[in-house]
């Protein structure tokens, strides 16, 4: 299977989607990452009973490469599109996302209002403390990629498919990701569930401080004491799973709880 470049997909790169009932769930991986580090979640969801979809964002699931052109605006677009498939296809629609994926589901709520029914974010990020990141459009001319995030999970044994290098051009513009999406935070209407790992090594506590700071909604964020940065495959992934799953069943109209959703959440 390839890419939209035609690039070959690394295997467990793919974008999923299951079929499932009135309730819709879109799921959003990170910054260089893939679906793959969140398909475990969406089994969990699908099992429930949930119409859930995890596209892949331009750019990412190949080689580093074919990133270097994109921009938030593609990765967002690309969300946004599932989106709107969800919402016509399903009767309430929750969006989900790890990292940057939480940043673009937090700027699909800013927009769309009261048709997020609600968010789950995991360890999303707003801004970084390194000092050299004003500097990424600059070095980018230089120097295309530095050494990758990927794979900052704490237990053993476990692989993140995504990139070994960060491309600095696609860096620059999740910083004007993040500018914009901290600016409208306070026009998200829908609640929301941040999860935070204790110790990340990707994204810093402020981003988490932020976040609780700029949304009006109600919001409720809860650590998690043994995982890092991509805690959908970490150690404290069930704890994810299950309350993503509770949350879902607070937020859903009564009408539109199967047993099956009740019983599992």
């Amino acid at each position: 299977m390839a890419g939209s470049t035609g690039t070959a997909l690394l295997p467990g790169a793919e974008p999923f989607s299951y079929a499932g009932g009135a309730v819709g769930v879109l799921l959003v991986h990170g910054f260089t990452g893939s679906p793959g580090s969140m398909r475990p979640w969406g089994d969990a969801l699908a099992a429930a009973g949930l119409t859930v979809a995890c596209p892949l964002l331009p750019g990412h699931g190949t080689r580093w490469q074919d990133m270097v052109p994109t921009t938030w605006q593609d990765w967002y677009t690309t969300a946004r599109g599932e989106f709107l498939r969800l919402r016509d296809e399903c009767e309430q629609v929750f969006v989900m996302g790890l990292s940057m994926g939480g940043t673009l589901t937090l700027r699909l709520a800013e927009e769309h209002g009261a048709d997020v029914a609600g968010l789950v974010t995991v360890n999303a990020s707003l801004a970084t403390e390194r000092r050299t990141a004003p500097l990424a459009p600059l070095l980018a001319k230089f120097v295309p990629a530095l050494p990758g995030v990927a794979g900052d999970v704490k237990a053993a044994g476990v692989p993140e498919v995504g990139y070994s290098r960060v491309p600095l051009r696609p860096f620059a513009s999740l910083r004007q990701l993040w500018a914009v999406t901290r600016a409208d935070l306070g026009r998200i209407v829908s609640p929301v569930l941040a999860f935070r790992s204790v110790v990340d090594h990707v994204v810093e506590p402020g981003s988490g401080a932020l976040l609780l700071a700029g949304v009006r909604s109600p919001i409720e964020e809860r650590l998690l004491m043994n995982s890092y940065h991509v805690a959908t495959l970490d150690n404290d992934k069930e704890t994810i799973f299950a309350d993503s799953l509770d949350f879902v069943r607070q937020h859903t109209a009564g009408a539109l709880v199967s047993d099956r959703l009740v019983s599992d959440g």
